[in-house]
């Protein structure tokens, strides 16, 4: 069993109350996982982390998040998952760290999760979805949400999910196996392009799975959005605004993909992540592994990386 060093930070958590009251919906997003998410416990975390020399992983909520268009609802069930969270993290110490759930696009529920999770509960970051009930991040609408993260110069991770227009865009196609990767990308532009990228500069933002499609379309996003009137909220250009963000290497299991995140973000600004317990660890592990790199640059992407970002981590 390797010694623990790798720092995910990519890892789910199925919390009991949130399951209780949506785990056919959640089940519903990726049902051939069924049987190891009605399984998950952090005990079998813990398992899982250990055998993939895993030290430490931030624990978020996967895709379908907490919105289901009740407000009230929401607030709820990201209350029961950042508490129960928060709880695990003081039951394995140095084991987990916390991205709090928001019920985006809830602004004033937001809002006091952020301040219920920052103080109460010394939240690492925040995890988000990449669209919420079809609204981007980018949306004026949420706009004070991202101004209250950036004062905080908050870690915001993103994990995608489908917009409902495009669930079942292709019959027999699941919506995790390219929706999700163009829902990132949407993401990303959609900040981009609202200017919250420029307005809130603290923010240090994640995206999963490399990005999306964004390293395959980011020279052509940043060649037209430099003849759009907002490329003037980026007078360095568009391509930095690209390099500032961070994302993880999960199922980024190809060299073509792999070279293409790496030629856009730099090693520096690459992240492991394991996907449990949506992938076995070993899955990430290996792909990484498969990864030509110095030993230097894969100890950057698998654990130094991360500490820059989460220092409490060390251990």
């Amino acid at each position: 069993m390797p010694a623990p060093h790798r720092i995910d930070t990519h890892h789910h958590i199925l919390p009991t109350g949130y399951m209780e009251a949506e785990g056919d919906r959640i089940i519903g997003v990726s049902p051939r996982f069924a049987e190891q998410l009605r399984a998950w416990s952090p005990t079998r975390a813990v398992e899982e982390m250990d055998r993939g020399g895993i030290a430490s992983s931030v624990a978020s909520i996967s895709a379908p998040g907490v919105w289901f268009g009740d407000a009230a609802k929401a607030r709820r069930l990201a209350r029961i998952c950042n508490d129960y969270a928060a709880r695990m993290a003081g039951d394995h110490k140095g084991r987990f760290g916390v991205f709090a759930a928001l019920p985006l696009p809830d602004v004033d529920g937001s809002l006091a999760e952020i301040e219920h999770a920052c103080g109460a509960l010394g939240a690492d970051g925040f995890g988000l979805l990449t669209n919420f009930g079809g609204m981007w991040p980018g949306d004026p609408r949420v706009a004070p949400v991202f101004d209250e993260l950036n004062r905080r110069k908050a870690v915001v991770y993103f994990h995608p999910t489908a917009p409902d227009c495009c669930v079942n865009l292709l019959p027999g196609v699941p919506a995790p196996l390219v929706e999700f990767a163009f829902d990132t990308t949407r993401a990303i532009v959609s900040l981009l392009f609202s200017g919250t990228l420029a307005r809130c500069p603290d923010i240090r933002f994640i995206f999963s799975h490399g990005g999306g499609t964004l390293p395959m379309l980011a020279g052509r996003i940043a060649a037209v959005a430099a003849n759009l009137p907002q490329a003037t909220q980026y007078p360095g250009g568009i391509m930095p605004e690209f390099k500032k963000l961070y994302y993880d290497v999960v199922s980024v299991f190809d060299p073509v993909g792999f070279t293409a995140v790496q030629q856009l973000a730099g090693v520096s600004h690459m992240l492991f992540g394991s996907d449990y317990p949506y992938w076995d660890t070993e899955a990430n592990v290996s792909a990484l592994g498969r990864q030509t790199l110095s030993t230097a640059d894969r100890q950057a992407i698998e654990r130094d990386n991360a500490l820059a970002l989460f220092p409490r981590l060390a251990r």
